[in-house]
């Protein structure tokens, strides 16, 4: 159901009986907790039923010994208008994402926009509407922080100071339009960092026209915040050349679902090795040619999991608090202060997994039992998981 942004508060709520609390905090990613206090969107208290204060609650949700997660942050989205895509001609795709535990998207770049303006004044106007649309309109409630344009050859200083003055926070991916060498788009992003706009380039061969193929060498000399699907977007440089970008580049090292498994698998491993998994976030890189990934980020855990052999409860910490962190949003982690997003999940109905984390690390995805936004409960049983074994209640809502 897609619908306005809501302006109306959660009042409190209180979440109870949580069985397993995954932090999103690499470095804690379980907390021994049992109970969250949410007032207005807004987490206020994490710990043990007996500690928080849980009177004259509005609403009351059992999670009857669930896993309790921050909502699922995909890195990497292309979204155009709406919830709609022309990219598959799909309605719909982002409140069926959010079914699969997305809370928030970001968007790499309004690039499947049929007549996608290319001359510097029409993407500039692209990327502000872009970005109050999605501001003002919620799929399913889902933030999507939007607005990202492709930088041309022939922008300058004042368009970047210009566009960061207007709210525009994100480039596109870097690469995608006629900016492909290293210097040049090194310039730009030097100045986009300046005025508080966070940049991604494009890693590997191309994918869709216009693009083309961003080396190991043009990534590291452009310096962008962001190494956007360092597993290839569909196609991947190296395994030897993406370890070396983990190496020598010290920016995020994001993986995405649309790209190579193997090298995506190689770049988890590598950053483990290098001790900076805190640098990983994870994307889906749709809408694309392969179509559109509601269960995309649940499956990328898995597969980093299972076939990675990274702990589930690390893998869950690459698709929430690393992206907060890094995306420097206030949704991601569990603590007080933070938005109130979160997943309750599962392990699916029949796994072979004892539970949640070992149906995980066997390569399974959980099934979702209920997605909350900003305190607000958006959708119960998700229509596109397996069946959780247990699900959420709401037993009080005045």
């Amino acid at each position: 159901m897609a619908e306005i942004a809501s302006t109306g508060k959660s009042g409190k709520v209180v979440i109870k009986n949580i069985g397993l609390l995954l932090s999103g905090d690499i470095d804690n990613p379980i907390l021994e907790a049992d109970t969250i206090v949410v007032n207005d969107g807004l987490i206020v208290a994490v710990g043990k039923f007996k500690d928080c204060d849980v009177g004259h609650a509005l609403t009351v949700i059992d999670a009857h010994q669930t896993c309790v997660c921050p909502g699922l942050i995909d890195s990497h989205v292309h979204p155009v208008f709406g919830d709609w895509t022309p990219r598959q001609n799909q309605i719909g795709w982002i409140d069926s994402t959010m079914h699969g535990g997305v809370t928030t998207m970001i968007s790499a770049g309004e690039v499947h926009l049929p007549g996608r303006p290319k001359d510097i004044v029409g993407l500039k106007a692209l990327a502000i509407t872009a970005q109050r649309a999605f501001d003002n309109f919620r799929p399913g409630g889902v933030k999507v922080l939007a607005g990202a344009p492709v930088i041309e050859k022939g922008m300058v200083e004042q368009d970047f100071k210009e566009l960061a003055e207007a709210g525009v926070g994100l480039l596109g991916e870097v690469g995608l339009g006629s900016v492909k060498a290293g210097y040049e788009a090194k310039e730009m992003v030097a100045w986009a960092r300046k005025y508080g706009i966070q940049s991604t380039i494009h890693t590997g061969g191309p994918s869709i026209p216009g693009s083309g193929l961003i080396d190991k060498d043009v990534v590291l000399e452009a310096d962008a915040d962001v190494i956007g699907h360092i597993n290839g977007g569909h196609t991947s440089l190296s395994e030897q050349h993406v370890c070396e970008l983990c190496e020598k580049s010290s920016r995020a090292i994001e993986i995405v679902h649309n790209g190579n498994e193997k090298v995506a698998i190689a770049a988890a491993q590598a950053a483990l090795q290098l001790k900076c998994p805190h640098r990983v976030i994870l994307g889906t890189d749709g809408p694309a040619g392969s179509g559109v990934q509601p269960l995309g980020i649940l499956r990328l855990i898995s597969l980093l999991s299972s076939l990675g052999n990274i702990p589930a409860e690390l893998a869950f910490c690459f698709a929430t608090g690393n992206t907060a962190k890094i995306r420097k949003l206030n949704c991601g982690l569990i603590e007080v202060g933070r938005d109130a997003d979160f997943v309750f999940m599962d392990k699916a109905q029949h796994t072979a997994g004892i539970d949640l984390l070992d149906s995980v690390q066997r390569g399974d995805i959980p099934g979702v039992g209920m997605v909350m936004i900003d305190g607000l409960v958006r959708s119960g049983r998700s229509r596109n998981t397996p069946p959780a074994t247990a699900i959420t209640e709401v037993l009080a809502h005045a």
